[in-house]
């Protein structure tokens, strides 16, 4: 894709992130309201997305500050069902 064309593609704030994994692939679902985009990535491209997150938040930081953030407990996959937690947990 070219640069021109990534700026004429429409933009949607993501709001949720799910990822899910078996052992060929990772399912990464990006969703805005009732939209929702979804992802199968090898490990090797989940890997590389990892990498490359990371250097852009790193640079970010540098320019910006800390991204205050924190991962809320017992995050459900609606992609990934082994083990979910109970209503009691």
């Amino acid at each position: 894709m070219k640069p021109d064309d990534l700026k004429k593609a429409p933009k949607l704030f993501c709001e949720t992130i799910n990822i899910g994994f078996s052992p060929e692939y990772f399912i990464v679902a990006l969703s805005s309201g009732s939209q929702a985009s979804i992802y199968s990535l090898t490990p090797q491209h989940i890997q590389r997305l990892h990498e490359y997150l990371g250097t852009q938040i790193k640079e970010y930081e540098k320019k910006h500050g800390v991204i205050p953030a924190s991962t809320p407990k017992a995050v459900v996959s609606p992609v990934q069902r082994t083990n979910p937690p109970s209503a009691l947990s």
